[in-house]
């Protein structure tokens, strides 16, 4: 059973979940030759007035009860629509892709709360993930550019109706650390919930202002029962970096870890296994601050960080390192991913390898990534199937 089939409402709050021994949950871990590639498809147009997938394509999380993706459009709008997935082709034809068709055209999914976040900010604020509960949709949020660290709310509970008249609840502040849970956000399977406290997992990583933030993958576990219901304080943090204690050698090192160019866009927990998968990209190369022609990147022109080469980049974290920071054997910090591996999509063009985020399926073992800027400045959705072992 998945998070939809949980309850009708979802307004109660949550028993304690049954515990299940390290002896019975599953333990094999995921490597990058158990993901295969499977086929992508196309989003739809959209229309005007930044009702547009066009350098959009973030925040994507899977609906059961629809075969269907909510999304995010144009940045500078952040509007979420919800897709029909249609049958995936695997080609390097873009013109052979097929197109995803619109479900719920894009809107926005916090009524105009959004700024409520972090009221006062100049720099905007955006959607940082989906999460379907039932017939409720979480959606969480951060600021872009918090120099002032003034962040103080991070959900937002809305019915699954993207409709203007829903009622939007929120912002809710989810955990003391609001600057490291108002992202990407992933089912936990009954089997783990026991052991990281919680039936979801919520983070965020590697934004603007880097001392706020994580410094690689950052992740705590929550109830979303119970978050429906107000409760923002059952909280657990299971995971996050800091300035004294980054993930790998620096923030302006060459590594294949983390520096100032890494972003990490989304995370899937695959079911039987023990693996966490944060999904990204990561700048390789030497790390430089500048425009594109003084750092020698020809894949990103403008002013700022730059590590070219940049690779799409997974890290692989085992859950009961997780669980152990749940039991207080270890601090979040000091937990390490057992691989990191990057990987290609087709239709990359420029070098730049943007990502928008990751969903999974857990009836039909898809990870749905997107790929961001895949056609000009329209994302595609890819699909890799976990390989189960025979």
């Amino acid at each position: 059973m998945f998070l939809a089939a949980l309850c009708a409402a979802c307004t109660h709050v949550e028993a304690d979940y049954a515990a299940v021994d390290q002896a019975d949950r599953p333990a094999r871990l995921l490597h990058q030759d158990d993901l295969v590639y499977v086929g992508a498809f196309r989003l739809p147009a959209g229309g005007r007035d930044g009702a547009t997938f066009e350098y959009g394509g973030k925040a994507i999380a899977f609906n059961p009860g629809n075969n269907s993706l909510f999304i995010t459009g144009h940045d500078h709008h952040q509007l979420t629509a919800e897709i029909e997935i249609p049958d995936l082709v695997d080609s390097t034809d873009y013109r052979k892709l097929p197109v995803a068709r619109f479900l719920q055209p894009l809107s926005d999914a916090t009524n105009g709360k959004l700024p409520e976040i972090n009221p006062g900010d100049p720099n905007g604020q955006k959607v940082g993930g989906h999460l379907v509960y039932g017939d409720k949709l979480i959606v969480s949020a951060y600021s872009y550019y918090d120099g002032a660290g003034t962040q103080r709310g991070t959900h937002f509970v809305r019915p699954l109706s993207l409709s203007a008249d829903g009622p939007v609840r929120g912002p809710l502040a989810l955990g003391k650390r609001v600057h490291f849970t108002g992202g990407y956000m992933t089912e936990v399977p009954p089997e783990w919930r026991a052991a990281l406290g919680g039936r979801a997992l919520t983070g965020n990583c590697c934004r603007a202002i880097i001392s706020r933030q994580s410094h690689g993958p950052a992740i705590s576990s929550f109830d979303p029962g119970r978050l429906i219901e107000g409760d923002t304080d059952s909280v657990t943090d299971l995971l996050h970096y800091t300035s004294r204690h980054p993930l790998g050698p620096g923030e302006n090192t060459q590594n294949p870890y983390f520096n100032l160019t890494t972003k990490v866009e989304g995370v899937v927990f695959p079911h039987d296994t023990a693996s966490i998968l944060f999904f990204g990209y990561h700048g390789t190369g030497p790390y430089c601050y500048g425009s594109g022609e003084k750092c020698n990147d020809p894949a990103r022109r403008s002013q700022g960080t730059h590590a070219y080469p940049y690779v799409y980049q997974v890290w692989a974290y085992d859950a009961n390192d997780l669980a152990s920071v749940k039991r207080r054997k270890k601090s979040p910090f000091r937990v390490l991913p057992y691989a990191v591996w990057t990987f290609n999509l087709p239709f990359e063009k420029d070098g730049a390898h943007y990502l928008g985020g990751a969903a999974y399926d857990p009836e039909s073992d898809l990870i749905y990534i997107s790929q961001r800027n895949g056609k000009g400045p329209m994302p595609i959705i890819h699909a890799f199937r976990i390989k189960r072992q025979k």
